[in-house]
């Protein structure tokens, strides 16, 4: 009976995490999918050059600043423009608190991978190439941007790309183009980054219908880590 019980609370807690299970999507004309793919593939080019540039500008710098909010505004603009978005449900209701937790919980996860990396060379000089941008930058402009391109990331992948590709593997999809895209920061650790969290948020994008979960385990992981691991390295 124990062991029944902590699997019904298991599976409970994977679907308020919008985890499981899997949300039909609305079926969309012809001609609006072919105009959403053309918009998705223009704005993965613009995104991911503005990508490179943004997280290679100088920490704390007028150009930073500049650079990652325009890359929010190309990920939410081209998401925006390629067609209608959902917020997505979860047994008839909106995710909320079982997406933040989760987000919380892959905090932790990434706090114990980072006391193996700090270990690690050239992998801990890597990390701290990208923490410097928290270190020297102005705290709630690092946090404002973080939050803004987490929601526009959410947008645009799980969102409008998500869309886009339809039946053909979405989740395991999304999270390659996810990966390579950052890939253009010229960071493995980031790639790294986003290769493990990119087939959750995809998972969530599937069971709930809309981007409304992963949103929220997006920005409570990226706000938590720009907190939790400047004191680790």
């Amino acid at each position: 009976m124990i062991v029944s019980a902590l699997r019904r609370l298991a599976v409970d807690g994977l679907h308020r995490a919008g985890l499981v299970g899997r949300s039909p999507d609305v079926e969309e004309p012809r001609a609006t999918v072919v105009r959403r793919r053309a918009i998705v593939v223009a704005t993965l080019v613009a995104g991911s050059v503005l990508l490179g540039f943004s997280l290679n500008a100088d920490p704390g710098s007028t150009g930073f600043y500049v650079l990652t909010l325009c890359l929010a505004a190309v990920w939410a603009g081209g998401a925006l423009l390629s067609g209608p978005l959902h917020l997505g449900r979860q047994r008839q209701r909106r995710p909320v608190i079982g997406p933040i937790v989760l987000g919380f919980v892959l905090v932790g996860v990434f706090v114990v991978g980072a006391l193996v990396v700090r270990e690690i060379g050239p992998l801990d000089r890597l990390v701290q190439s990208v923490l410097d941008l928290a270190r020297q930058g102005t705290g709630p402009l690092v946090v404002l941007v973080t939050v803004l391109n987490g929601i526009a990331e959410e947008v645009y992948f799980r969102g409008a790309l998500y869309a886009a590709l339809g039946r053909y593997r979405p989740v395991l999809l999304t999270a390659v183009i996810y990966t390579v895209a950052t890939l253009a920061t010229g960071n493995l650790m980031l790639a790294f980054a986003a290769l493990v969290l990119a087939p959750v948020l995809g998972l969530q994008r599937r069971a709930t219908g809309g981007i409304l979960a992963s949103t929220l385990t997006h920005i409570t992981w990226s706000v938590s880590m720009i907190f939790v691991l400047p004191p680790l390295f």
